[in-house]
């Protein structure tokens, strides 16, 4: 298993490039702002072809580069539906003051071919099983890719990339439209802190952590298990 990322130029998302192994047909997940020019050196690095687009979640800091990959190579993007709006009017997703910093000034266009992500889906692409979980709260069709570690970088039983529901030492913000505190206590409660705690998790932003850290160090993980209803 090859796993590899980069963060892009802008707020540091990080873009992530899955596949069974060098010379291979891959996965990119969250393609964000800046980040063509060293997605194609980790390709060529690695002599990869991508095969599919997963999205964490629609916010224009994940998609940004969505419609060029896709495009170039004529495979498809895939989003929850509850955020799929925002791969057409990324506005949707953003506060007042982003989209004032974001308007007129950063070109997007939607990718021609959109799928969209179920709870619970196991999708097989590129010979890599992937499980999707539907975790909203920072948007509403936030979720996380579940895949096998082993033979990794980490070589750990499963590897979770967690957009921007899990970080180390923090949770994604709430606060933007179609972001909820109670519903992302809901998704920490039961798609976060049911994994093992030697599930390595890849965030949107930031470095890798694990489940077991976070369980013991992350404030919100923390409160959340001391007082399960406190936030639900």
């Amino acid at each position: 298993m090859l796993v590899t990322g980069f963060p892009a130029q802008a707020f540091g998302t990080n873009c992530y490039v899955v596949a069974a192994g060098p010379g291979e047909q891959c996965l990119v997940v969250d393609p964000g702002i800046g980040v063509l020019d060293q997605l194609e050196q980790t390709l060529a690095q690695h002599r990869l072809s991508p095969a599919a687009v997963l999205l964490t979640h629609g916010h224009l800091d994940h998609t940004f580069s969505v419609a060029p990959v896709c495009g170039a190579r004529g495979i498809t993007a895939y989003v929850h539906p509850d955020d799929r709006e925002m791969l057409a009017d990324p506005a949707k997703g953003l506060s007042a003051d982003l989209t004032a910093m974001f308007g007129g000034r950063l070109p997007y266009t939607e990718p021609d071919d959109v799928a969209e992500l179920t709870d619970g889906a196991v999708l097989t692409i590129a010979g890599i099983e992937v499980t999707v979980d539907h975790a909203p709260g920072h948007t509403g069709g936030s979720v996380l890719f579940r895949l096998p570690g082993a033979g990794s970088s980490w070589d750990a039983e499963e590897l979770c990339l967690s957009g921007d529901v899990l970080f180390a030492g923090s949770i994604g913000r709430t606060d933007l439209p179609g972001g909820s505190t109670p519903t992302m206590m809901t998704s920490l409660r039961d798609k976060i802190l049911p994994l093992a705690d030697d599930t390595v998790v890849l965030p949107g932003h930031g470095p890798a952590t694990t489940i077991g850290r976070e369980r013991a160090s992350n404030p919100y993980l923390r409160d959340l298990i001391a007082a399960p209803g406190r936030f639900l």
